[in-house]
């Protein structure tokens, strides 16, 4: 499969008054069209620095990163905003819903912004919210959910723009460990569905639900492993190999 993400000695420094803050280090990261990638790390091993500069959130300070081929790297800020609406959809741990509007409005948020019809807008909405078996929930608003359905809300939201790659920061952080297996279930049906999803989360449990993990520390990738319990168990000759 082709890689959708190619990156080459990527590095961000941040400058805090008079010291430097080297949060990556010159990171090699090759992911392939509908891989199912979690990243892990400890409190300040790059991760979310990563996770902007993969979503066009940040620029790297040097390094090459390709995406679907082009050097998004050098990219100017509305540059970055147009493949962000083209290539990627964002899921947070905190839902990021506005209050005030229904789940349906919330989700054709993103479409606004492309420019499409009222009409095309609530249709797709409506059909990605049912998707997520929020369905009969279109006129709700956040507060009158749980906050398992906020999360489902907000994954259709980053489906509706129908983009290739998904980027699940800490998704399930603030949920409890029923609905957590739930929303994970939902990344699983959306990478069948042939979508790249990358999930960065600091629990063991989540990410064993990736097919491969890659792990940081100190600004560098210290490990990058197939997960060979989901490997085994979606191999239909597992079984004939293992009689």
């Amino acid at each position: 499969m082709p890689a959708v993400i190619d990156i080459s000695q990527l590095t961000k420094t941040y400058i805090m008054g008079q010291t430097k803050v080297h949060a990556l280090r010159g990171i090699d990261l090759q992911i392939n069209t509908n891989e199912y990638v979690a990243l892990m790390g400890p409190s300040g091993s790059g991760k979310s620095t990563l996770m902007n500069l993969l979503g066009c959130l940040d620029t790297p300070t040097a390094g090459n990163y390709l995406l679907d081929g082009r050097d998004v790297s050098k990219m100017d800020d509305s540059e970055l905003a147009n493949i962000r609406n083209e290539k990627i959809g964002f899921v947070f741990q905190t839902f990021n819903l506005l209050p005030r509007q229904t789940t349906l409005e919330n989700v054709a948020l993103p479409l606004v912004y492309a420019g499409i019809s009222r009409k095309e807008r609530h249709d797709r909405a409506a059909e990605v919210l049912d998707s997520v078996g929020l369905g009969d929930r279109l006129d709700h608003r956040p507060n009158e959910l749980s906050g398992g359905q906020r999360q489902r809300v907000a994954i259709a939201r980053a489906l509706v723009n129908r983009p290739a790659i998904i980027l699940a920061d800490e998704p399930t952080g603030n949920l409890d460990t029923k609905t957590s297996i739930e929303i994970m279930e939902i990344f699983e049906k959306i990478q069948a569905n042939g979508n790249t999803v990358i999930l960065v989360t600091h629990e063991p449990d989540i990410s064993e639900h990736a097919h491969r993990i890659v792990r940081l520390r100190d600004g560098l990738v210290e490990s990058d492993e197939r997960n060979e319990n989901i490997v085994r168990a979606s191999d239909p000759t597992h079984r004939y190999n293992q009689a």
